[in-house]
């Protein structure tokens, strides 16, 4: 435990580079081994439009990085925060600060997304993808990528989470949206088993659903139990039978390309063909 502790107080920006970076090219050629899916798709533009997505998520984390860390030490430092109201051995520490900041960060801030119609504009960039795949995982839009930096610094007020319990779910948060993005196909017993823990491929290949109501399930990134503790869980037992994308944004000269998503969040919003983002008040 103290050693995963003294890595991650001390990792450097490279070293969080390289981890993302091999987390991509071990499920790209997981992804070749047994697919779930095979795309018919130029591999190439889609993989460098998500990949431009990705640098603009750094970008941003970057941009909001200084205020988040200073905010870890501060309030770890003065013990002010929900990991602090009782004295618990590190692993249990470790456990409920990753907990925290999964539900916080990650859990919330994307079922909030799919409740306000102006926060969903944005996230619609991330659901427009018809070839869901490891490079996926971090395609959203800057203006969502500053949504979750918000909600990952209100998350570190919240519980009072220490620089190196920041750096440790920021990698397991990267490296599980990976995986569960990934264009993988495990056997559905041991796909099963996972998602009782954390989010399985399977599990969160439903979200991307083109049509409601299957897009507003399955929101966990690292952490399963969340949508079955707020009802948001659902399971398909043939998940070849899902199709990707957004039924709004179909078409692949509006879904993959660069600028055209960009201007999505501005433009006029187009209600989907059924489902509660149909309704006025969204």
């Amino acid at each position: 435990m103290q050693t995963i502790e003294d890595f991650f107080q001390h990792i450097h920006s490279w070293q969080r580079t390289l981890l993302l970076v091999a987390g991509l090219v071990f499920f790209w050629i997981i992804e070749g081994i047994i697919p779930l899916f095979s795309f018919k798709y130029n591999k190439a533009r889609h993989t460098g439009l998500n990949l431009f997505f990705t640098l603009t998520t750094l970008i941003v984390n970057f941009a909001f990085a200084y205020v988040t860390v200073m905010s870890a030490e501060y309030f770890s430092h003065y013990h002010i925060g929900l990991l602090f109201i009782f004295h618990l051995p590190k692993w249990l520490f470790l456990l409920l600060g990753l907990m925290i900041l999964d539900l916080i960060s990650a859990w919330f801030i994307h079922w909030l997304q799919h409740q306000v119609k102006w926060m969903w504009k944005f996230h619609i960039i991330h659901h427009a993808d018809m070839w869901v795949d490891t490079t996926t995982a971090n395609r959203h839009h800057p203006g969502e990528s500053i949504f979750r930096a918000v909600f990952t610094w209100i998350a570190v007020i919240v519980a009072g989470t220490p620089v190196w319990l920041l750096f440790l779910y920021q990698f397991l948060s990267v490296l599980l949206s990976q995986f569960n993005h990934a264009n993988i196909s495990l056997p559905k017993w041991l796909d099963n088993a996972i998602s009782w823990v954390i989010v399985s491929p399977d599990m969160h290949k439903v979200h991307h659903h083109y049509t409601q109501p299957l897009t507003d399930t399955n929101y966990g990134n690292i952490f399963s139990f969340w949508d079955r503790i707020f009802r948001t869980f659902v399971s398909v037992k043939d998940t070849k039978a899902l199709q990707y994308g957004i039924d709004t944004y179909m078409k692949e000269e509006e879904n993959n390309r660069i600028k055209k998503l960009l201007k999505i969040p501005f433009g006029e919003y187009r209600p989907p063909a059924g489902g509660k983002f149909s309704d006025s008040n969204k």
